[in-house]
């Protein structure tokens, strides 16, 4: 499976930038990750189109399903398990989805009931991403039950 995490509009922080390079750096162990910077939601919408394998897309958004990390690394497990060749998580812009992108995901997931900064809700999932990984592959950073 390849793993897509993407994100609608540009990274203006440069703290941010360095955290999602060494969370993609850290989940590349696990997985072909590739990360999106997308100008819109339409071009993200785009992109899944037109990609050669369709990813299933997992929209984050505060009104999505919340998942703890154990269960959050069974949902990235049943796509893997399933066969499923692409996975897309995104991050949406400051203001949130539209209700037209909503629709066309395959999922939606929320990081928690508290609204997060889009920039720092990137970093919260790619490292929800990694220990994700980390617990499928029974590596002792996540300690938790």
């Amino acid at each position: 499976m390849k793993l897509h995490v993407g994100w609608i509009g540009k990274t203006k922080e440069a703290a941010i930038a360095k955290l999602t390079a060494e969370y993609l750096k850290r989940i590349g162990h696990y997985i072909d990750v590739q990360s999106h910077e997308f100008k819109s939601e339409q071009a993200m919408l785009e992109f899944v189109e037109r990609e050669r394998v369709r990813p299933s897309v997992v929209v984050m958004d505060e009104r999505g399903v919340q998942l703890s990390s154990l269960d959050f690394s069974k949902f990235i497990s049943r796509y893997q398990e399933r066969g499923t060749q692409a996975l897309l998580f995104v991050i949406g812009p400051a203001d949130g989805f539209s209700e037209n992108t909503r629709k066309a995901a395959d999922n939606m997931l929320s990081l928690g009931k508290m609204i997060l900064a889009h920039e720092l809700a990137r970093v919260v999932l790619l490292e929800q991403l990694y220990r994700a990984f980390t617990i499928l592959k029974g590596h002792p950073y996540h300690r938790g039950d």
